[in-house]
């Protein structure tokens, strides 16, 4: 898959979670076996089944309007695409991905992002996230 495909398919399957939150729309980029998780969490899931749950039940219905995702570097070799982003956004919604077991607090936070995109036969394999937990934990007054 070329460089430009991988890009198109990563940015239809945000989309489909960020923009028009259709879980079938971020689904159809992935392999069937596909896994993500998101690592200070431990947030995830693996397969189309689990995720299809996972993006309908937990994740997409707790992303905040008020979220700003910028990419602030791309890195794209074959078969992969490593980036770096900065995420703004107000926790108005409990995140249990993000914050597990924390309601809504309405503070802001800033967070820097580094997102693993693994590609196989022309879809995502794997999505791993990483972000610094205890500043996100500063930033709410847990730590």
């Amino acid at each position: 898959m070329s460089a430009e495909g991988q890009i198109k398919l990563w940015e239809d399957h945000v989309a489909g979670e960020f923009l028009v939150k259709d879980v079938e729309l971020s689904l159809s980029t992935m392999v069937e076996d596909a896994s993500v998780v998101h690592i200070p969490t431990g947030s995830g899931g693996a397969g189309k089944e689990e995720l299809r749950v996972y993006y309908r039940d937990m994740f997409i219905p707790s992303i905040p309007d008020a979220w700003e995702h910028v990419m602030t570097n791309r890195v794209v070799t074959e078969g992969c695409i490593v980036e770096e982003a900065d995420v703004h956004l107000t926790h108005s919604k409990q995140m249990d991905w993000f914050l597990p077991s924390v309601p809504a607090t309405g503070k802001q936070i800033t967070a820097q992002l580094v997102i693993v995109v693994e590609f196989r036969a022309g879809k995502m394999s794997a999505e791993r996230i990483y972000w610094d937990h205890a500043a996100v934990l500063r930033q709410i007054g847990k730590i």
